[in-house]
């Protein structure tokens, strides 16, 4: 005979069609392969045999990993595979003399408490309970998609061997598309955050730039800000930046910069482009606090990439 196990999300520990009976259990000794899906203490299973309409139960896996049912008795799931829960089941039938030969399969509909943890620069940031077999698209997709400072990789970590952990690309994963990049329940999904710097000051429109491009220059991020303004203090640009969580000023002479006397300077992540009206003095210390948090405030551009 075969047996339907099928997961769902909602239910009660009781089985639907009748009291259940016996204690024994089954102990399964190989281990799962690293690559299937586990079943886990929480589901709901939906179990019949084939060809015996009356044996249909709807039973939730318990706290201690075990599920009840008439004439298999307590059998521990939990910690198995599909295909070791197949055969649990098979072993626990036909020792109790119900079924000769039975014929056990399990099919996988929702794996209530191995949901998949998807972190980072992600607009909802949080745990999906993914039906069938997720991507690593999927994932991201169902937390809304990546934020505007998202990097470009991500990470994957595995719940059951959290020192196997891989980091590929937002958009290739081993020269595969990252939608066809496979997840497994329990996996965590770090979306990494993107380097950014910062254009404020005396400029047409204060920005925060996506740093895409490792040659990213004072220049171009001038570019993305539209400009500088007819009041700007060109030879008095200064650049913002930490050093050991300490910033500190570096003089750009942007009017040198613009008539090719002086060479452009590559930016790094976090770098504040400061652009000072042609009014003000010398950027002070308490200065430089206020830059600092008014380049938080700024709206979020991509910049191209070369």
């Amino acid at each position: 005979m075969k047996v339907l196990l099928l997961l769902a999300s909602t239910g009660l520990i009781e089985t639907t069609c009748g009291q259940l009976s016996t204690d024994s259990e089954v102990q399964i000794q190989d281990r799962a392969h690293p690559s299937e899906v586990l079943v886990g203490s929480g589901d709901l299973l939906l179990i019949s045999v084939d060809g015996a309409p009356e044996y249909h139960y709807e039973v939730r896996v318990s706290a201690t990993g075990d599920v009840s049912l008439p004439m298999a008795g307590k059998v521990k799931l939990a910690g198995l595979s599909t295909s070791q829960a197949e055969h649990a089941i098979e072993r626990s039938l036909q020792e109790g003399g119900f079924f000769n030969d039975p014929q056990v399969s399990v099919f996988v509909k929702e794996y209530a408490t191995q949901g998949i943890s998807v972190l980072g620069q992600v607009q909802h940031p949080g745990i999906y309970p993914l039906l069938g077999n997720p991507t690593l698209l999927d994932a991201i997709s169902a937390a809304g998609g990546t934020t505007p400072t998202a990097g470009k990789t991500v990470t994957i970590t595995d719940r059951e061997r959290p020192e196997n952990t891989k980091t590929v690309s937002l958009s290739y994963a081993d020269g595969q598309k990252m939608g066809n990049l496979a997840l497994h329940p329990g996996d965590t999904v770090v979306v990494s955050k993107a380097g950014m710097v910062y254009v404020v000051g005396d400029v047409k429109e204060p920005t925060g730039i996506v740093l895409e491009s490792p040659h990213f220059t004072v220049l171009q991020a001038i570019a993305m800000a539209h400009g500088t303004n007819p009041t700007a203090k060109l030879k008095s640009v200064r650049l913002i930046r930490e050093a050991h969580s300490d910033p500190h000023e570096i003089p750009i002479p942007l009017d040198a910069i613009l008539a090719a006397k002086a060479p452009d300077r590559v930016l790094q992540a976090d770098d504040i482009v400061f652009v000072p009206n042609s009014t003000a003095k010398t950027v002070a210390r308490r200065s430089l606090e206020a830059i600092v948090q008014a380049a938080t405030g700024v709206i979020i551009y991509r910049s191209y990439t070369p």
